[in-house]
């Protein structure tokens, strides 16, 4: 069974795979879709379920085939993916849905940066950062933390920009910072993280 989710925005492709598979007792099923990202996210499904899967790149496309039914020998790139996400449970997922911190737009945005700018100095980091909604565009069009920002993904931080919204705000080709991430990296971060703050 062949289907295909290019066009769709996330979390969509990994509901309609799991559907998909749902009405499957043994056999395969392959995903088609158009970015990397939905592709990670429809295979780290799958594996997470003890379903083996297989990706590769054809022409601008990702198709993912997922094994029901049968034992096979798990992707040995997601086993590393996932080894790095119980690692990852001694950290601190930090999730940005603003551009500003408070009612006062202008004040905002100077509290933001500063924010960003003393958890650098204080070496007080978080595993990853993922920005929604409005939060986008400080990873877009917003000089001022692009900067810090890219000073706190050189030291290690995961920087993640939520892909319906950068679309939303019409940014898809304004990120200059990290990259552009789905639903799914904050459904696992609840159980991959130690702490989950909300902004």
């Amino acid at each position: 069974m062949e289907i295909d989710e290019r066009g769709k925005a996330c979390p969509q492709p990994v509901l309609m795979a799991e559907e998909a598979i749902s009405k499957v007792e043994n056999g395969i099923v392959e995903v088609v879709v158009d970015n990397e990202e939905s592709a990670l996210n429809v295979a780290g499904f799958a594996a997470q379920n003890s379903m083996f899967t297989e990706t590769c790149r054809e022409g601008a496309d990702w198709k993912v085939k997922i094994v029901k039914g049968y034992i096979c020998k798990p992707d040995a790139n997601l086993e590393l993916r996932h080894a790095d996400s119980k690692e990852a449970k001694k950290s601190l997922l930090l999730i940005i849905g603003t551009d500003s911190l408070g009612k006062d737009e202008d004040l905002g945005k100077k509290l933001m940066k500063g924010y960003f700018d003393t958890m650098k100095v204080y070496q007080q980091l978080p595993h990853t950062i993922i920005f929604l909604n409005a939060g986008v565009k400080l990873t877009t069009v917003n000089d001022e933390t692009i900067g810090v920002l890219k000073d706190m993904e050189a030291l290690g931080v995961e920087i993640y920009s939520c892909g319906t919204c950068l679309k939303h705000y019409n940014l898809e080709s304004e990120l200059k910072v990290g990259y552009r991430g789905t639903t799914n990296h904050i459904v696992e971060g609840m159980q991959d993280f130690h702490k989950v703050v909300w902004i």
